[in-house]
């Protein structure tokens, strides 16, 4: 249970985070910009660091301990290959996405594709995206919470009878408990009535802060939360360490423990293995997965919550500096703290050497929490708790502040009061109908979480139901072919394809599922897009003209009397930005996780000192290939180009042929498309 001092810890983060809702309020009720995107003034820092405290989640560090228990740590190549994402976004797609001068994603589809069925697809994907995808997610994480705050939270011991025994009756009424202990006791709802609390509290405060101060508020907190949740996993993996003996003792004691076989048949040498030839059931078809699984997912070109911070950067700079403080944030520090966490707690908290699979993963995520209750001293875990809280406000308030701006500017906006009403609504009830969503989205969160019976399940079929969307979702920004009929195509295919292959294929089949779902869905909607018509030339024009997206747009720089090669180049430099800082921060995380986990060098490299010198140098020497792209020496004068852009103040590019006056790039003074301001949509004449 928790102690005074734990209790005022909290306390003093609720205190917080309700004062940063309410300093921002004022200047987010202005318009959706301010609500939704901060007026496009986060600098990368703020920006990087809030969209790494939102992926932090109250149940990942869990996932990590069950993970490097069950398959080691070469098993969290499937959370580190994302680092290719977000990097993908921050060098190549970031700056069109600033430009675009967009709100949302499916804006997006209205900027992009000119027909009729652009404005089909714009709903679809504000119902697909921003509340079937946003809202599961949400209630995977609120379901989370019940695994962290039930050790800890014992509201029947605080709150008086006739404040607790309603609670108590409705947890019974709904039927669905919010436990994993299931045995119909009345224990059982206790805990479930425990656990509702909670998460009330929990999202009662995240709420508040989040309507009130919008994308301000939410990155204000985040910048702290983060801090808050890496101090405390610092502090507990320090304690972690300390009890097992040091950081040399944990392969020590993980070998005197296991001798030649540990949890799940796993050897102490595969436990700390960071490369495949040492490593567990490191197969070819393992490997290739992961290396592609980045691409094959719903955000694959950043769609959601960190478009959404890209977007609100101030220049297309900011917008890539943000990419790479949230993966070295996410991947290299994030992860230096939790592997040690979870190898010391299997010298600590020993499993049951007869568990297996997803029962041994199980037992290991539930050690984390296990770990905190009875390893921390009072104080300390009061700032563990904390930070796990933060971790899932952090996550709460993104999901809450992205659903509304789905449910505000895509269908309140475009088809209730455009399409419907045939009327502009105000600014003041736009901000209105976005503090209301929030609302609306968590309660539908709330009911699909009472649905869920495996957070893994439900983690696993979310994923395959946007495997299809990832590589249509680059393509439409790199091939100017492709349609929206091509989207919605992709979008048909995986809602079909997904269950079909659910009911079909073994449990054990979630690659090859993955794999059918977006080679499927791709192939049909580039087919699509190639056997219907293009879409309106004027339409590809101005939405190039405004987006500067990169790569296969020749007609469109053609048009603009530019070198129809100059696309691919660009894209071509860009992409080598992204491989060379995701090796960068691969080759770091591998060097120093080894030297301080004493990790095994591979089998072809023999001497683990040589290895961790080769791995650094290499880091460093990649460097210059991406570094001045993120920290040029001077912003102003060296402005970022991606396909078209001009390179300098005073170069300008021809006018098309039609006398349209085209933008001229960046504003310097502000890091603003010059023409953002009097870009107007094709529908809104």
């Amino acid at each position: 249970m928790l102690g005074m001092v734990d209790l005022l810890i909290i306390a003093a983060y609720i205190a917080y985070s309700v004062v940063a809702g309410l300093r921002s309020k004022e200047v987010a009720s202005k318009n959706l910009e301010e609500y939704f995107l901060a007026g496009r003034r986060l600098t990368g820092w703020q920006a990087g660091i809030s969209m790494a405290a939102t992926q932090f989640a109250a149940d990942t560090p869990l996932l990590f301990t069950g993970l490097v228990a069950a398959s080691g740590i070469f098993s969290l190549w499937w959370i580190w290959t994302y680092a290719f994402s977000f990097l993908l976004v921050g060098f190549v797609l970031g700056p069109s996405w600033r430009r675009a001068g967009v709100l949302t994603d499916a804006e997006l589809t209205e900027r992009r594709y000119g027909q009729k069925s652009a404005l089909v697809l714009r709903g679809l994907k504000a119902l697909y995206f921003g509340t079937i995808f946003n809202c599961t997610g949400l209630a995977i994480v609120l379901l989370a919470t019940t695994r962290i705050a039930e050790p800890f939270l014992f509201w029947n011991l605080w709150l008086p009878s006739w404040l607790y025994e309603p609670v108590l009756s409705f947890a019974q009424w709904i039927d669905t408990p919010l436990t994993t202990l299931a045995d119909g006791s009345p224990e059982m709802w206790i805990r479930s009535a425990n656990n509702l609390l909670s998460i009330g509290a929990i999202v009662l405060v995240t709420t508040f802060y989040s309507t009130t101060g919008g994308l301000r508020s939410v990155v204000e907190t985040d910048v702290w939360q983060f801090a808050i949740a890496m101090l405390a996993s610092a502090v507990y993996a320090g304690f972690v360490i300390y009890q097992v003996g040091g950081l040399e003792a944990i392969a020590e004691r993980l070998t005197e423990l296991y001798r030649d076989e540990g949890p799940g048949g796993i050897r102490p040498s595969e436990l700390l293995a960071f490369t495949p030839c040492q490593a567990k059931d490191a197969s070819l078809s393992f490997i290739a997965v992961i290396s592609i699984q980045w691409l094959v997912q719903a955000n694959a070109d950043g769609t959601g919550a960190f478009a959404q911070r890209c977007m609100a950067c101030r220049s297309d700079i900011e917008a890539k500096r943000a990419s790479v403080v949230f993966t070295v944030a996410q991947i290299f520090f994030r992860s230096l703290l939790w592997i040690p966490i979870g190898l010391g707690l299997l010298v600590l908290l020993p499993p049951d050497l007869s568990l297996e699979g997803a029962v041994l993963t199980a037992e290991r995520e539930a050690s984390f929490v296990r770990g905190i209750a009875e390893l921390l001293p009072t104080g300390i875990k009061g700032l563990m708790l904390t930070g796990l809280l933060a971790a899932l406000a952090s996550t709460v308030d993104t999901a809450l502040n992205w659903g509304a701006s789905y449910w505000t500017n895509d269908i309140y906006r475009r088809f209730v009061c455009e399409c419907w009403l045939k009327r502009e609504p105000s600014d003041h009830s736009l901000v209105w109908v976005a503090r209301g969503s929030t609302s609306l989205t968590l309660a539908i969160a709330l009911v699909i979480m009472t649905q869920i019976s495996s957070l893994q399940t439900a983690w696993k079929v979310s994923l395959l139901f946007g495997a299809g969307m990832g590589g249509i979702l680059v393509l439409r920004w790199l091939w100017w072919r492709l349609t929206a009929v091509g989207e919605i195509v992709a979008i048909i295919i995986s809602l079909l394809l997904a269950p079909l292959l659910l009911l079909t294929l073994p449990g054990e089949s979630e690659a090859l599922r993955l794999l059918i779902v977006a080679v499927v869905s791709t192939a049909a909607a580039i087919a699509a897009s190639l056997l219907t018509k293009a879409e309106n030339a004027e339409q590809l024009l101005e939405f190039y003209r405004q987006a500067r997206p990169p790569g296969f747009w020749g007609p469109q720089r053609a048009a603009l009397g530019e070198d129809p090669q100059e696309g691919p180049r660009h894209l071509r430099q860009a992409l080598v930005a992204v491989v060379s800082a995701a090796l960068s921060v691969f080759f770091l995380l591998t060097g120093v996780g080894s030297w301080l986990f004493s990790s095994p060098p591979p089998t072809w490299f023999p001497w683990r000192l040589a290895w961790i010198l080769l791995l650094l140098t290499a880091s460093l020497g990649l460097l210059p290939l991406w570094w001045r792209q993120v920290f040029p020496p001077d912003p102003e004068e060296t402005p970022p180009s991606p396909a078209g852009h001009c390179r300098g103040k005073n170069r300008e590019r021809p006018p098309p042929e039609d006398g349209t006056e085209v933008d001229q790039g960046l504003d310097f003074s502000t890091g603003n498309p010059a023409s953002s301001q009097a870009y107007k949509p094709p529908w809104s004449a």
